[in-house]
């Protein structure tokens, strides 16, 4: 980790001409601008994994209402720790 709390996913990609140059690029996890409801937490982690904010969201709520409160502090830990996009 560089910055802090914020995980790097590198992420490699041979170039399209078959030769072995290799492209890097690095995602980082910041709370999203443009897909949030509350703070962006959830749509920040749907960027990082590639999936749809909803589904994040879904699975937060579920284990929330299953008596679960660890979904609710953790998302109130990565409000704080998360820097905005």
């Amino acid at each position: 980790m560089r910055s802090g709390f914020v995980p790097d996913v590198l992420t490699t990609r041979a170039a399209d001409d078959g030769d072995m140059t290799n492209t890097v690029t690095t995602k980082k996890l910041r709370r999203s601008s443009t897909d949030k409801m509350i703070a962006g937490v959830a749509g920040g982690w749907a960027d990082l994994l590639g999936v749809d904010a909803a589904i994040i969201r879904i699975v937060l709520v579920a284990a929330t209402l299953l008596g679960f409160g660890a979904p609710i502090l953790l998302y109130a830990i990565c409000w704080m720790l998360m820097p905005q996009e």
